[in-house]
């Protein structure tokens, strides 16, 4: 099958090296060596996908670990439900506005320089959350533990371009979400016990001593991806050129909004189901970490089946199915919503298929999306795309809260999740037509 992208202002097949690709652009940029072109070894790839898995896994660890006690959180700092809430949007937007800033310094200053200052900064700010008197101080922190835990998604994401190209970047991504889905399957069963033994902060205590180990296998085992004589320089105007072009460009903009608006409807249950668990029904910090588990593992399944169906189904019909489950998961929650039948049982069979339709939508826009570019923007198209995903992500999971009361529930729960996924449907569709006209 020949599927083709567009690298700046010329058409390429998916699947040229990154050195054909560059001397056939007519752009004027740097060719890569023959060594870059080169098939890395097994052992290689297997080096990469752990330190990368382990720098993209620190954000969902840093956001899902402490969820089971957001309860005992509010009650220790004498907060509301809203205020604890916003510490997760704090670190949702700045993760986007981190990967805004991140991504350009990385095209122009290297990877690894970026990734070891946000690395440092971030074990910092996860441990001074141990010490905050207050929620307005934790919302503080949080945004700055999410600006730098942004160097860890963007970048990995880059490096990740810088190596692949077509089918093998969708195959890297599935094979990297195997690691990072170990984080939030595993987060809040952790820190449910964690509960056990100890007050809250010993999450962050954790989460300090992951961010120490990400950083020992940053300095050590990640080599530079990206070569001096493929740097692009952090001009203002230049910088808002290359946004500009790609805000423009439908090929990139259509999967990186559907991208967004499904992990919209995936945050709102993240952010918002403990309260909504542990106060409607009834369920333990422990329960709610057992069910959350469970469904990410189905996130986990989703993400490998993926990629067992690469080379025998499209890129973009892996995409819309995953499309089409999503939607057929948030209007079955609703409609359990709607009839009163909604148990703890009933909803984790929910959510585990939703989670499961998610690990399809992931991996295949965010390949549709990078493979469309020059491996030379990749920082700064991989920026762009984080930077509006966490962006709606954080902002609109936030509606959910907005009841008459003030408490989330599972019915502004439900019409929020629904509202974002049947827009990210239409959204595809449109951008899918228009980029089918492009092409022809």
């Amino acid at each position: 099958m020949a599927v083709f992208v567009r690298n700046r202002e010329s058409a390429q097949p998916e699947g040229l090296t990154t050195s054909l690709r560059k001397s056939l652009s007519t752009t004027a940029t740097p060719i890569r060596t023959a060594e870059t072109a080169q098939p890395r070894p097994r052992r290689s790839i297997v080096v990469l996908v752990l330190v990368l898995g382990t720098l993209a896994a620190t954000g969902p660890l840093s956001t899902d670990l402490y969820l089971p006690a957001f309860p005992a959180i509010a009650e220790d700092l004498g907060a509301t439900e809203a205020q604890i809430s916003l510490t997760l949007t704090s670190a949702m937007i700045g993760l986007a506005l981190g990967q805004l800033i991140i991504g350009p310094m990385s095209d122009a200053w290297g990877r690894r320089k970026p990734l070891l200052i946000g690395t440092v900064i971030f074990t910092v700010a996860s441990l001074l959350c141990m010490f905050v008197p207050s929620a307005p101080v934790f919302i503080a922190l949080r945004f700055v533990q999410g600006m730098a835990g942004a160097a860890g998604a963007v970048i990995s994401r880059a490096i990740a371009r810088d190596h692949f190209e077509g089918d093998d970047v969708a195959r890297f991504f599935s094979r990297l979400m195997l690691v990072t889905m170990l984080a939030p399957m595993l987060g809040p069963i952790l820190g449910a016990q964690l509960l056990l033994f100890g007050p809250w902060q010993l999450s962050f205590a954790v989460l300090t001593g992951v961010a120490v180990v990400s950083l020992v296998l940053v300095y050590f085992f990640l080599p530079e991806s990206l070569p001096a004589v493929e740097r692009r320089p952090l001009r203002p105007a230049q910088l808002w050129s290359t946004m500009w072009s790609l805000l423009r460009d439908v090929q990139f903009m259509g999967p990186v909004l559907t991208l967004s608006l499904v992990f919209a409807a995936m945050f709102t249950y993240i952010a918002n189901f403990s309260f909504v668990s542990q106060n409607e029904f009834h369920a333990t910090a422990q329960g709610f970490a057992l069910m959350f588990g469970i469904n990410t593992v189905g996130l986990l399944i989703g993400t490998q089946l993926n990629g067992y169906l690469i080379g025998r189904v499209t890129t973009t019909r892996r995409l819309v199915g995953g499309l089409v489950g999503s939607l057929i998961s948030v209007t079955a929650l609703a409609i359990l919503d709607f009839a009163n039948g909604a148990g703890m049982v009933s909803i984790t069979v929910v959510f585990f298929m939703l989670m499961f339709s998610v690990g399809f939508v992931f991996p295949n826009a965010t390949t549709l999306a990078l493979t469309s570019q020059s491996p030379s923007v990749a920082g700064t198209a991989s920026a762009l795309m984080g930077t509006l995903q966490f962006a709606l992500g954080g902002g609109l999971s936030t509606l959910a809260t907005m009841t008459a009361t003030g408490t989330v529930t599972l019915n502004s729960m439900a019409v929020v999740m629904v509202a974002v996924t049947v827009v990210a449907a239409v959204v595809f569709v449109i951008a899918h037509r228009r980029a089918a006209r492009y092409a022809t």
